[in-house]
């Protein structure tokens, strides 16, 4: 990649994270399906070996679905501990190439390479040093996307999982964009992508179709963002004071609910896809909210901010209950239950000090 006017960036992301450390530190493991995560009937899967996702388990999912998925899966309970601390060791790799750094979370970065300190000629020649460092410091592998912006990078950075790289050169950004689904795009999530789906919206080339109106009237003020991305465009600079205000998930029933315990097992399977991301992020929240949206599509939330971050799973679970207890009895069905965490600081910065009764 060249020209004075174009960004060399590459976007890293550690190949199944979590279950490749356990692979790698017990030997018994390695070859096997493996789950990171608890097989309790509430339980949901952190992470999973590729050799578990060729029989369809995938993360954030429950813990029973995923053993009728593979029944020979095995869980191992995630030592979260350690993946920071090889986190810790593939960032001090990173930080030979560039400063410029923008950790995702404990496993994946984009870095601005354009400076090329180590005066290896190439983004892609950076992005096959870095991951062979990784590969000779860690007993892991990586994969790499490398582009001209952000975006880009992220999409190639899957085009050649696990143990691959892929680069899109400049002027060949709108065409690779074109030929991908929109499911693929990162920023448009499952409700996104069914939506832009029921438009007519496929691909990508589909979307670069509609007109900035177009997008800003069913998309509102993501509509601009949609209608950039379509053409490959994407000017967010490499971030390294990047600091994520919060994380949140949310799923809409496939029934409305009235049943208080299913409102609550809808609520403590999103508390454990949230309390997920902040060990995989290193991150904690002092702030839980709980929304609901009701049948009629009217919306209530609820939130509690502690003077200490909530520092376990079934510390976000209990207070996120205990907040849509609040709205008890329900009037109406619930459609869609969410929880999210927000006041977020690093790991360790304090303990929960709720009591709940």
């Amino acid at each position: 990649m060249s020209g004075a006017a174009l960004r060399k960036i590459v976007h890293v992301d550690m190949d199944a994270f979590f279950a490749s450390v356990e692979q790698r530190d017990d030997p018994a493991l390695r070859g096997r399906p493996v789950a990171v995560g608890h097989a309790a009937a509430r339980g949901v899967v952190a992470a999973a070996s590729y050799e578990a996702r060729r029989f369809g388990v995938r993360s954030a999912m429950p813990s029973t679905t995923a053993l009728r998925h593979c029944p020979a899966l095995i869980f191992v309970p995630p030592r979260f501990e350690v993946y920071r601390a090889v986190s810790a060791q593939i960032h001090a790799i990173f930080a030979d190439y560039t400063d410029l750094i923008e950790p995702l979370s404990l496993d994946e970065a984009y870095l601005d390479v354009t400076a090329d300190r180590r005066d290896l000629g190439t983004a892609s020649a950076t992005a096959e040093e870095i991951r062979r460092r990784i590969l000779d410091e860690t007993g892991l592998i990586a994969s790499a996307g490398i582009s001209y912006n952000k975006f880009l990078a992220k999409l190639a950075s899957d085009q050649n999982k696990p143990n691959g790289q892929f680069v899109v050169a400049p002027g060949r950004g709108a065409a690779f964009v074109a030929a991908l689904p929109v499911r693929r795009f990162h920023g448009v999530g499952p409700v996104t992508a069914a939506k832009m789906e029921t438009l007519g919206l496929h691909t990508g080339a589909d979307l670069r179709r509609q007109s900035l109106a177009f997008l800003q009237h069913h998309f509102g003020k993501s509509g601009p963002w949609y209608h950039a991305i379509a053409r490959g465009e994407d000017d967010r600079p490499v971030n390294p004071d990047r600091t994520r205000k919060s994380s949140g998930s949310e799923t809409t029933f496939a029934s409305d609910l009235t049943d208080p315990t299913a409102i609550e097992a809808g609520v403590a399977a999103m508390a454990d896809e949230v309390w997920a991301w902040c060990e995989k992020a290193g991150r904690r929240g002092r702030t839980v909210t709980v929304k609901v949206k009701w049948a009629d599509f009217q919306q209530s939330t609820r939130s509690r901010s502690l003077s200490e971050p909530v520092a376990s799973r079934e510390g976000l679970r209990d207070l996120s209950r205990l907040l849509v207890r609040s709205l008890y009895p329900p009037s109406r069905g619930v459609r869609l239950v969410g929880v999210s965490v927000s006041n977020l600081g690093t790991a360790g910065g304090g303990a929960d000090r709720l009591a709940l009764s």
